[in-house]
């Protein structure tokens, strides 16, 4: 697997409620989380020694954790699971290949394991977390698909709004004709209070000036508008 890979999915790793709160604890202790962790011992410590490491395994059996549900049908119910971490890693790890990181890093911060560490692994780790970087601050500077999307989608409603919304008055609006096509009724109609009030609350949230399609000029001149027709049929 590369290295520098720059997507990232996350992990479930099923463990004993102990080994979950040392690693957890370690993390606190670091100043990271329990991903870092894992990240630090793949990126320094040769895969083949990974390999071979000793898997502290899925936790025992009657070893669980409880939860409050946050969804669903059971929505606010506690539900009893097996204990698990989850992290967020480039693809391409096995849980065990995680697990027996993690069980590493725990056991070279209790001084429990010594391994010769290679000139060459040292700076390959070096160059992989170097790359790891660049990537991150590109993909920050860079603005999200979804994000360019939803400019997108903003812009063209925008223009939406533009061409269906009443085009503003030159003078004002001073009849009742005119309010009637800045409220959007028909020429010959003669809406009650109820049918104004409800015109003017569905234009003035597209057209107050602090919306995304707002417009002072069309503000005002729907506010004139109100105005006129309350007075109509008061």
């Amino acid at each position: 697997m590369s290295s520098s890979s720059t997507v990232k999915q996350s992990y479930t790793i099923p463990c004993s409620s102990i080994f979950r709160d040392a690693v957890l604890q370690l993390a606190e202790r670091r100043g990271v989380n329990a991903a870092d962790l894992a990240r630090s011992v793949m990126l320094i410590v040769p895969e083949k020694a990974i390999e071979d490491y000793q898997d502290p395994g899925d936790p025992p059996k009657g070893d669980r954790e409880t939860i409050v549900l946050k969804s669903g049908p059971a929505e606010g119910r506690p539900w009893r699971r097996k204990p698990r971490l989850q992290l967020r890693l480039p693809p391409g790890f096995s849980v065990i290949t995680v697990r027996k990181a993690l069980q590493m890093a725990i056991d070279f911060d209790a001084g429990d394991v010594n391994m010769r560490v290679e000139k060459s692994d040292v700076l390959a780790a070096e160059r992989a977390a170097l790359e790891e970087a660049r990537a991150l601050k590109k993909r920050q500077a860079e603005p999200p698909v979804e994000l360019l999307q939803s400019r997108e989608e903003l812009e063209r409603l925008r223009q939406i709004v533009d061409n269906l919304a009443f085009d503003p008055l030159d003078r004002g609006v001073t009849t009742f004709n005119e309010a009637l096509h800045v409220m959007g009724f028909a020429p010959s109609a003669r809406p009650d209070l109820r049918a104004i009030r409800a015109k003017y609350r569905v234009l003035a949230a597209i057209h107050h000036p602090d919306s995304n399609y707002g417009s002072h000029q069309r503000m005002t001149q729907l506010n004139a508008a109100m105005e006129i027709l309350r007075k109509h049929v008061s």
